[in-house]
């Protein structure tokens, strides 16, 4: 992303790249932002947060789902946790089609697909970063996958198709209250998930601003 479109939300405390197939974490506070940037197109964040001070206290995205009246998230839609308290929500969003449905990937449901024996997944990239947390797999449930496309039919077929971001694009979510935010780069090659070749994103935390 080059300087003309770089979203501007504060000092940056942080700026890290994401390595394809790889995860991520890291406390916000509130007013601090979360910029993820698809850098290359086509690449899906698998996202999960979770109360700083209670983290049984986590993302719902049947109360995030209900509460925006929408399935998909984009800018001004709010992430809310089991208690119904808002979490986190997007103020800057390129791309405008981020999915709640389809779940993350993991090494089981793909031997079911797709008949393949893996070691990675989403799965396994958020068991091994909420370890560094002290928090066991026990603590994933249902995430929001930006930058995957999952459309739906009137009659409720839905399907992974491919992406519509594009290099560059992103999406800045503002912490509500103390979040830990994980993230799996989705290392799925059988679905248009990552475009069928995983690439590098990066993440940026920003301070929030003077006098929040």
């Amino acid at each position: 992303m080059n300087a003309s479109t770089e979203p501007q939300q504060g000092k940056i405390i942080l700026r890290e790249t994401v390595a394809a197939k790889t995860s991520w974490s890291a406390r916000l506070e509130p007013g601090q932002t979360l910029t993820l940037i698809d850098t290359m197109g086509q690449q899906a964040i698998d996202f999960l947060c979770y109360s700083a001070e209670l983290p049984l206290d986590r993302i719902n995205l049947p109360n995030t789902v209900k509460l925006n009246k929408s399935l998909y998230i984009t800018k001004g839609s709010k992430i809310y946790s089991d208690l119904a308290r808002e979490m986190m929500t997007v103020v800057e969003d390129t791309c405008g089609y981020h999915d709640t449905l389809a779940g993350c990937c993991s090494c089981e449901i793909d031997k079911v697909r797709y008949g393949v024996v893996k070691t990675e997944s989403c799965r396994t990239n958020f068991i091994a970063e909420l370890a560094k947390w002290a928090m066991s797999p026990s603590q994933i449930v249902s995430n929001i996958n930006f930058f995957m496309r999952v459309p739906f039919t009137a009659d409720g077929d839905i399907r992974i198709a491919d992406g519509v971001s594009k290099a560059g694009d992103y999406v800045v979510l503002r912490a509500e209250m103390p979040v830990l935010v994980v993230i799996s780069n989705c290392p799925q090659q059988h679905n248009p998930a990552a475009g069928f070749a995983p690439t590098p994103v990066e993440v940026v935390v920003t301070a929030a601003p003077v006098g929040n």
